[in-house]
């Protein structure tokens, strides 16, 4: 099959409008990091752990009354 080169020109209106379609493409952006915990969750946790010591502390307390 002999090869068959075509020059294909480019042909701009002289007149009217020229139209140009814009194809949107996909922009990758920087992963943001989100916190494993939110503030106020690590603030509850906190307010968790004091009243757990404080309960403790009551406890060894009572014992050490009671002895």
């Amino acid at each position: 099959m002999p090869e068959v080169k075509s020059i294909i020109r480019e042909v701009l209106p002289k007149q009217g409008q020229l139209h140009m379609e814009d194809v949107p493409t996909m922009v990758l952006c920087k992963p943001k990091l989100l916190p494993l915990k939110s503030v106020t969750l690590e603030k509850l946790e906190k307010m968790q752990m004091e009243a757990q010591e404080a309960v403790k502390q009551q406890e060894l307390a009572m014992k050490e009354l009671s002895q």
